[in-house]
Protein backbone atom coordinates (compact mmCIF):
# COMPACT_ATOMS: atom_id res chain seq x y z
CA UNK A 1 0.00 0.00 0.00
CA UNK A 2 1.27 3.39 -1.02
CA UNK A 3 1.85 6.06 2.26
CA UNK A 4 -0.98 8.01 1.88
CA UNK A 5 -0.62 12.16 2.90
CA UNK A 6 -3.53 12.87 5.24
CA UNK A 7 -5.31 16.17 6.31
CA UNK A 8 -7.09 16.38 9.55
CA UNK A 9 -9.68 18.74 9.81
CA UNK A 10 -10.90 19.54 13.20
CA UNK A 11 -7.70 17.93 14.61
CA UNK A 12 -7.87 19.27 18.18
CA UNK A 13 -11.39 17.78 18.51
CA UNK A 14 -12.08 14.27 19.36
CA UNK A 15 -12.07 12.59 16.01
CA UNK A 16 -9.21 14.46 15.13
CA UNK A 17 -7.32 13.81 18.64
CA UNK A 18 -8.06 10.03 17.79
CA UNK A 19 -6.87 9.61 14.25
CA UNK A 20 -3.40 11.50 15.45
CA UNK A 21 -3.23 8.78 17.84
CA UNK A 22 -3.97 6.14 15.39
CA UNK A 23 -1.13 7.66 13.26
CA UNK A 24 1.21 7.78 15.87
CA UNK A 25 0.70 4.15 16.84
CA UNK A 26 0.49 2.59 12.85
CA UNK A 27 2.60 5.10 10.82
CA UNK A 28 2.52 2.70 8.03
CA UNK A 29 -1.00 4.48 7.30
CA UNK A 30 0.18 7.67 6.31
CA UNK A 31 1.98 11.03 7.34
CA UNK A 32 0.37 14.32 7.93
CA UNK A 33 -0.74 17.19 5.54
CA UNK A 34 -2.50 19.49 7.34
CA UNK A 35 -4.31 20.15 10.19
CA UNK A 36 -6.69 21.95 10.44
CA UNK A 37 -8.91 23.54 13.78
CA UNK A 38 -11.40 26.00 14.98
CA UNK A 39 -9.64 27.76 17.90
CA UNK A 40 -7.46 26.39 20.49
CA UNK A 41 -3.97 27.27 19.15
CA UNK A 42 -2.26 25.72 22.07
CA UNK A 43 -3.19 22.43 20.80
CA UNK A 44 -2.28 22.62 17.57
CA UNK A 45 0.82 24.08 18.12
CA UNK A 46 1.80 20.95 19.53
CA UNK A 47 0.02 18.87 16.78
CA UNK A 48 2.22 20.92 14.21
CA UNK A 49 5.19 20.70 16.10
CA UNK A 50 4.75 16.48 16.00
CA UNK A 51 3.60 15.85 12.91
CA UNK A 52 5.03 18.98 11.03
CA UNK A 53 2.48 19.04 8.12
CA UNK A 54 2.73 21.13 5.04
CA UNK A 55 0.00 23.19 6.10
CA UNK A 56 -1.79 24.32 9.70
CA UNK A 57 -5.14 26.18 9.54
CA UNK A 58 -7.10 27.84 12.20
CA UNK A 59 -10.50 29.32 11.19
CA UNK A 60 -10.09 31.98 14.39
CA UNK A 61 -8.17 34.79 13.26
CA UNK A 62 -7.39 35.96 16.57
CA UNK A 63 -5.84 32.65 17.61
CA UNK A 64 -3.45 32.96 14.87
CA UNK A 65 -1.11 35.03 16.63
CA UNK A 66 -0.27 32.46 19.12
CA UNK A 67 0.63 30.37 16.32
CA UNK A 68 2.61 31.94 13.48
CA UNK A 69 6.02 32.73 15.21
CA UNK A 70 6.40 29.12 16.27
CA UNK A 71 5.37 27.06 13.25
CA UNK A 72 7.69 24.64 11.71
CA UNK A 73 9.96 26.04 9.42
CA UNK A 74 7.90 25.57 5.72
CA UNK A 75 4.15 24.77 7.28
CA UNK A 76 2.03 27.12 5.60
CA UNK A 77 -0.28 29.07 7.86
CA UNK A 78 -3.89 29.18 6.27
CA UNK A 79 -5.97 31.89 8.76
CA UNK A 80 -9.97 32.14 8.71
CA UNK A 81 -12.99 30.78 7.80
CA UNK A 82 -12.31 29.13 4.81
CA UNK A 83 -8.66 27.15 6.05
CA UNK A 84 -10.84 23.83 6.68
CA UNK A 85 -11.85 24.12 2.42
CA UNK A 86 -8.54 25.28 1.63
CA UNK A 87 -7.10 22.40 3.72
CA UNK A 88 -9.03 19.92 2.36
CA UNK A 89 -8.64 20.23 -1.30
CA UNK A 90 -4.32 20.89 -0.90
CA UNK A 91 -2.94 19.29 -3.68
CA UNK A 92 -0.13 17.21 -1.61
CA UNK A 93 -3.35 15.56 0.03
CA UNK A 94 -4.82 12.65 -0.98
CA UNK A 95 -6.92 11.75 1.90
CA UNK A 96 -8.74 13.88 4.28
CA UNK A 97 -10.55 13.17 7.74
CA UNK A 98 -13.11 15.11 7.99
CA UNK A 99 -13.47 15.45 11.81
CA UNK A 100 -15.28 19.36 11.46
CA UNK A 101 -18.18 19.15 14.09
CA UNK A 102 -21.66 20.24 12.40
CA UNK A 103 -23.07 22.02 9.70
CA UNK A 104 -19.65 23.53 9.27
CA UNK A 105 -18.06 20.17 7.95
CA UNK A 106 -20.13 20.90 4.42
CA UNK A 107 -17.82 22.91 2.71
CA UNK A 108 -14.51 21.45 3.22
CA UNK A 109 -16.36 17.82 2.50
CA UNK A 110 -17.27 19.37 -0.54
CA UNK A 111 -13.91 20.57 -1.68
CA UNK A 112 -12.42 17.38 -0.48
CA UNK A 113 -14.91 15.68 -3.50
CA UNK A 114 -14.22 18.14 -5.95
CA UNK A 115 -10.63 17.29 -5.75
CA UNK A 116 -10.70 14.22 -5.85
CA UNK A 117 -9.93 12.86 -2.08
CA UNK A 118 -10.88 10.07 -0.40
CA UNK A 119 -12.94 11.35 2.40
CA UNK A 120 -12.61 9.49 6.15
CA UNK A 121 -16.03 11.10 6.99
CA UNK A 122 -16.94 11.73 10.68
CA UNK A 123 -19.43 14.70 9.81
CA UNK A 124 -23.02 13.00 9.40
CA UNK A 125 -24.45 16.79 9.40
CA UNK A 126 -22.47 17.36 6.07
CA UNK A 127 -24.39 14.24 4.12
CA UNK A 128 -27.64 15.08 5.65
CA UNK A 129 -27.95 18.62 4.90
CA UNK A 130 -26.29 18.56 1.50
CA UNK A 131 -26.49 15.12 0.09
CA UNK A 132 -27.82 16.19 -3.56
CA UNK A 133 -24.33 18.27 -3.59
CA UNK A 134 -22.44 15.53 -2.47
CA UNK A 135 -23.58 13.65 -4.82
CA UNK A 136 -22.69 15.78 -8.32
CA UNK A 137 -19.29 16.10 -6.00
CA UNK A 138 -18.54 12.31 -5.84
CA UNK A 139 -18.69 12.33 -9.76
CA UNK A 140 -15.36 14.05 -9.57
CA UNK A 141 -14.04 11.14 -8.66
CA UNK A 142 -14.05 11.70 -4.67
CA UNK A 143 -15.07 8.63 -2.51
CA UNK A 144 -16.28 8.43 0.93
CA UNK A 145 -15.29 5.94 3.73
CA UNK A 146 -17.59 6.17 6.67
CA UNK A 147 -15.82 7.00 10.08
CA UNK A 148 -19.14 7.36 12.34
CA UNK A 149 -19.05 3.64 13.86
CA UNK A 150 -22.75 2.49 12.99
CA UNK A 151 -21.94 3.89 9.36
CA UNK A 152 -18.48 2.31 9.43
CA UNK A 153 -20.48 -1.16 10.31
CA UNK A 154 -22.58 -0.69 7.75
CA UNK A 155 -20.41 0.01 5.27
CA UNK A 156 -18.07 -3.06 6.25
CA UNK A 157 -21.40 -5.38 6.55
CA UNK A 158 -22.40 -4.44 2.46
CA UNK A 159 -19.08 -6.35 1.51
CA UNK A 160 -21.18 -9.42 2.21
CA UNK A 161 -23.76 -9.37 -0.46
CA UNK A 162 -24.92 -7.30 -2.88
CA UNK A 163 -26.71 -3.98 -2.73
CA UNK A 164 -29.76 -5.67 -4.52
CA UNK A 165 -29.94 -8.10 -1.96
CA UNK A 166 -29.85 -6.37 0.93
CA UNK A 167 -33.21 -6.24 2.69
CA UNK A 168 -32.66 -4.29 5.85
CA UNK A 169 -30.07 -1.88 7.41
CA UNK A 170 -30.14 -2.33 11.39
CA UNK A 171 -28.85 0.92 13.20
CA UNK A 172 -27.77 0.25 16.50
CA UNK A 173 -28.09 2.93 19.57
CA UNK A 174 -26.48 3.26 23.00
CA UNK A 175 -29.76 4.74 24.08
CA UNK A 176 -27.79 7.44 25.89
CA UNK A 177 -27.53 8.20 29.31
CA UNK A 178 -31.17 8.14 30.26
CA UNK A 179 -32.23 5.08 28.08
CA UNK A 180 -34.52 4.01 31.56
CA UNK A 181 -35.12 7.77 33.35
CA UNK A 182 -38.90 8.01 33.88
CA UNK A 183 -40.20 10.11 31.11
CA UNK A 184 -41.71 12.59 33.77
CA UNK A 185 -38.31 13.18 34.67
CA UNK A 186 -36.63 13.52 31.47
CA UNK A 187 -37.58 17.20 30.77
CA UNK A 188 -35.40 18.50 34.24
CA UNK A 189 -32.17 16.75 33.29
CA UNK A 190 -29.05 18.98 32.88
CA UNK A 191 -26.06 19.65 30.27
CA UNK A 192 -24.20 17.97 32.47
CA UNK A 193 -26.11 15.21 32.95
CA UNK A 194 -26.54 14.39 29.81
CA UNK A 195 -22.73 14.59 28.93
CA UNK A 196 -21.97 11.54 31.15
CA UNK A 197 -22.28 8.98 28.25
CA UNK A 198 -22.80 5.70 29.80
CA UNK A 199 -20.44 3.71 27.11
CA UNK A 200 -18.58 6.37 24.42
CA UNK A 201 -16.11 9.39 24.50
CA UNK A 202 -17.26 12.21 22.88
CA UNK A 203 -17.11 15.50 22.25
CA UNK A 204 -19.80 17.79 23.69
CA UNK A 205 -22.40 18.39 20.86
CA UNK A 206 -22.16 14.57 19.91
CA UNK A 207 -22.24 13.68 23.15
CA UNK A 208 -25.89 15.57 23.94
CA UNK A 209 -27.52 14.30 20.87
CA UNK A 210 -26.59 10.74 21.94
CA UNK A 211 -28.67 11.20 25.10
CA UNK A 212 -31.44 12.77 22.93
CA UNK A 213 -30.98 10.40 20.10
CA UNK A 214 -31.34 13.47 17.63
CA UNK A 215 -27.92 11.58 16.97
CA UNK A 216 -29.27 8.28 15.92
CA UNK A 217 -32.00 10.50 13.98
CA UNK A 218 -29.28 12.05 12.01
CA UNK A 219 -27.16 8.71 11.48
CA UNK A 220 -30.78 7.03 10.08
CA UNK A 221 -30.58 9.93 7.28
CA UNK A 222 -27.01 9.70 6.76
CA UNK A 223 -27.46 6.38 6.00
CA UNK A 224 -30.21 6.65 3.23
CA UNK A 225 -28.11 9.03 1.69
CA UNK A 226 -24.99 7.17 1.99
CA UNK A 227 -25.85 3.73 0.84
CA UNK A 228 -29.12 4.56 -1.15
CA UNK A 229 -31.59 2.47 1.14
CA UNK A 230 -34.95 4.36 1.58
CA UNK A 231 -36.45 4.74 5.00
CA UNK A 232 -38.79 2.40 5.44
CA UNK A 233 -35.87 -0.36 4.99
CA UNK A 234 -33.81 1.22 8.27
CA UNK A 235 -34.46 0.49 11.94
CA UNK A 236 -32.91 1.39 15.10
CA UNK A 237 -32.07 -1.10 17.98
CA UNK A 238 -31.16 0.27 20.98
CA UNK A 239 -28.07 -1.71 22.23
CA UNK A 240 -26.96 -0.36 25.78
CA UNK A 241 -23.85 -2.52 25.48
CA UNK A 242 -22.16 -1.01 22.46
CA UNK A 243 -20.82 -3.53 21.01
CA UNK A 244 -22.33 -4.62 18.02
CA UNK A 245 -21.92 -1.32 15.73
CA UNK A 246 -24.85 -2.13 13.44
CA UNK A 247 -25.88 -5.17 11.60
CA UNK A 248 -27.27 -5.67 7.73
CA UNK A 249 -29.83 -7.84 7.02
CA UNK A 250 -29.90 -9.71 3.39
CA UNK A 251 -32.98 -10.97 1.29
CA UNK A 252 -32.18 -14.40 2.72
CA UNK A 253 -32.60 -13.12 6.50
CA UNK A 254 -29.26 -13.74 6.78
CA UNK A 255 -28.22 -10.55 9.39
CA UNK A 256 -24.28 -9.43 8.89
CA UNK A 257 -23.08 -7.18 12.37
CA UNK A 258 -19.71 -5.53 13.03
CA UNK A 259 -18.39 -5.81 16.42
CA UNK A 260 -15.61 -4.42 18.16
CA UNK A 261 -15.53 -2.62 21.65
CA UNK A 262 -16.80 1.31 21.81
CA UNK A 263 -13.72 2.84 20.41
CA UNK A 264 -13.79 5.14 17.62
CA UNK A 265 -9.85 4.44 16.66
CA UNK A 266 -11.03 1.25 15.22
CA UNK A 267 -12.99 2.58 12.93
CA UNK A 268 -11.00 5.41 12.32
CA UNK A 269 -7.77 3.08 11.54
CA UNK A 270 -10.32 0.78 9.09
CA UNK A 271 -11.34 4.54 7.25
CA UNK A 272 -7.48 4.95 6.70
CA UNK A 273 -6.43 1.45 5.86
CA UNK A 274 -9.27 1.36 3.28
CA UNK A 275 -9.39 -0.36 0.97
CA UNK A 276 -6.74 -2.73 3.03
CA UNK A 277 -7.42 -4.48 6.23
CA UNK A 278 -4.74 -4.01 8.12
CA UNK A 279 -3.60 -4.70 11.90
CA UNK A 280 -4.49 -2.42 14.63
CA UNK A 281 -3.96 -1.71 17.92
CA UNK A 282 -7.31 -0.98 18.95
CA UNK A 283 -11.17 -2.06 19.22
CA UNK A 284 -10.08 -5.87 20.04
CA UNK A 285 -12.87 -7.33 21.59
CA UNK A 286 -13.40 -10.46 24.33
CA UNK A 287 -17.01 -11.34 23.78
CA UNK A 288 -16.24 -13.77 26.79
CA UNK A 289 -15.68 -11.18 29.23
CA UNK A 290 -18.23 -8.88 27.33
CA UNK A 291 -21.32 -11.18 28.35
CA UNK A 292 -24.48 -10.41 27.47
CA UNK A 293 -25.71 -8.37 24.41
CA UNK A 294 -28.87 -7.12 25.01
CA UNK A 295 -31.27 -5.33 22.05
CA UNK A 296 -34.73 -3.18 22.54
CA UNK A 297 -36.47 -1.14 20.35
CA UNK A 298 -36.05 3.14 20.77
CA UNK A 299 -38.51 4.70 22.76
CA UNK A 300 -40.03 6.92 20.34
CA UNK A 301 -42.55 8.72 23.03
CA UNK A 302 -39.85 9.77 25.23
CA UNK A 303 -37.48 10.30 22.18
CA UNK A 304 -39.39 12.39 19.49
CA UNK A 305 -35.79 12.80 17.61
CA UNK A 306 -36.82 9.28 16.40
CA UNK A 307 -39.98 10.02 14.21
CA UNK A 308 -39.13 13.41 13.48
CA UNK A 309 -35.55 12.27 11.36
CA UNK A 310 -38.29 9.82 9.08
CA UNK A 311 -40.22 12.28 8.74
CA UNK A 312 -37.67 14.72 7.46
CA UNK A 313 -35.67 12.01 5.59
CA UNK A 314 -39.32 10.85 3.68
CA UNK A 315 -40.26 14.43 2.85
CA UNK A 316 -36.53 15.55 1.98
CA UNK A 317 -35.48 19.04 0.58
CA UNK A 318 -35.31 21.66 3.34
CA UNK A 319 -36.43 19.52 6.57
CA UNK A 320 -32.97 17.36 6.88
CA UNK A 321 -31.42 20.64 6.97
CA UNK A 322 -34.30 21.97 9.38
CA UNK A 323 -33.86 19.25 11.46
CA UNK A 324 -30.24 19.41 11.99
CA UNK A 325 -29.76 23.67 12.37
CA UNK A 326 -32.75 23.80 14.84
CA UNK A 327 -31.21 20.98 16.78
CA UNK A 328 -27.54 22.52 16.49
CA UNK A 329 -29.63 25.84 17.46
CA UNK A 330 -31.17 24.33 20.57
CA UNK A 331 -28.46 21.74 21.92
CA UNK A 332 -26.12 25.03 22.00
CA UNK A 333 -28.97 27.36 24.18
CA UNK A 334 -29.29 23.73 26.26
CA UNK A 335 -25.85 23.39 27.14
CA UNK A 336 -26.19 27.46 28.25
CA UNK A 337 -28.99 26.02 30.67
CA UNK A 338 -31.04 28.63 28.97
CA UNK A 339 -33.51 25.97 28.07
CA UNK A 340 -34.28 22.07 29.76
CA UNK A 341 -33.73 18.73 27.77
CA UNK A 342 -37.12 18.98 26.24
CA UNK A 343 -36.97 22.37 24.96
CA UNK A 344 -34.64 20.97 22.32
CA UNK A 345 -36.93 18.18 20.81
CA UNK A 346 -39.66 21.15 20.69
CA UNK A 347 -37.16 23.54 18.89
CA UNK A 348 -36.86 21.26 16.18
CA UNK A 349 -40.56 19.83 15.87
CA UNK A 350 -41.33 24.14 15.76
CA UNK A 351 -38.89 24.53 13.00
CA UNK A 352 -39.54 21.75 10.86
CA UNK A 353 -43.55 22.38 11.01
CA UNK A 354 -42.69 26.60 9.93
CA UNK A 355 -40.11 25.97 7.67
CA UNK A 356 -40.50 27.68 4.46
CA UNK A 357 -40.50 24.58 1.67
CA UNK A 358 -38.46 24.79 -1.50
CA UNK A 359 -36.33 22.60 -3.72
CA UNK A 360 -32.92 22.78 -2.87
CA UNK A 361 -30.69 23.43 -5.87
CA UNK A 362 -26.86 25.17 -4.90
CA UNK A 363 -25.21 25.59 -1.42
CA UNK A 364 -26.88 29.16 -1.46
CA UNK A 365 -30.23 27.54 -0.93
CA UNK A 366 -29.02 25.14 2.08
CA UNK A 367 -27.58 28.47 3.69
CA UNK A 368 -30.79 30.18 3.81
CA UNK A 369 -32.51 26.75 4.75
CA UNK A 370 -29.88 26.67 7.72
CA UNK A 371 -30.34 30.22 8.65
CA UNK A 372 -34.20 30.21 8.20
CA UNK A 373 -34.60 27.21 10.52
CA UNK A 374 -31.94 28.80 13.63
CA UNK A 375 -34.11 31.31 13.35
CA UNK A 376 -37.32 29.39 14.09
CA UNK A 377 -35.75 27.26 16.69
CA UNK A 378 -34.30 30.54 18.25
CA UNK A 379 -37.81 32.32 18.01
CA UNK A 380 -39.49 28.72 19.53
CA UNK A 381 -36.84 28.77 22.56
CA UNK A 382 -37.24 32.42 23.04
CA UNK A 383 -41.61 32.46 23.40
CA UNK A 384 -41.98 29.05 24.54
CA UNK A 385 -43.95 28.29 21.78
Amino acid sequence: MSMKTIAVLGSTGSIGRQTLEVLRAHPELGHVGALCAHGNAELLLAQALAFRPALVGIADEAAADALRPYLPEGTHLEVGPQAATVAAALTEVDTVVNGVSGFAGTEPLLAALRAQKTVALANKESIVCAHKLVDEALRHGGKIVPVDSEQSAIFQCLCGGAHSEVKRLWLTASGGPFRTLPKERLCAVTAEDALHHPTWSMGAKITIDSATLFNKGLEIMEASYLFGIDGARISVLVHPESIVHSMVEFSDSSVLAQLSRPDMRLAIHYALAWPARMPSAFGALNLAEAGKLTFEAPDEERFPSIPLAYAALAEGEVLPIAYNAANEAAVARFRSGEIGFCGVFHAVEYAMAHISRGTIRTFADILETDREARSLAEKAMEKKI
